[in-house]
């Protein structure tokens, strides 16, 4: 199975769900993978998993705000492939 590493800034709303889904409360230490990229670099990620990989999803400030403020309700289908900052502001 493939692992991606990925930054908030290409979070797809799809990823967004299933991470409020698997961290209904947020996440904590116990929660939070950390390993050293290709280039010695220390990063903290939570993990989320779909059929086709295994999503390390850098960890900040602004994931938590993103997730505690993600609805569904806020996105159309369409919305799912575009990262969440190429969106517009649900309202």
């Amino acid at each position: 199975m493939q692992r991606i590493i990925i930054d908030i800034k290409k979070l797809t709303p799809e990823l967004l769900s299933l991470l409020t889904t698997k961290y209904p409360h947020g996440y904590d230490d116990g929660h939070i993978i950390t390993f050293k990229n290709h280039k010695e670099e220390v990063i903290e990620a939570v993990e989320v998993r779909t059929q086709e990989a295994v999503y390390l999803v850098k960890v900040s400030s602004t994931l938590e705000q993103k997730m505690i403020h993600f609805s569904e309700d806020d996105y159309q289908d369409k919305d799912y492939q575009t990262p969440i900052d190429a969106l517009p502001d649900p309202k």
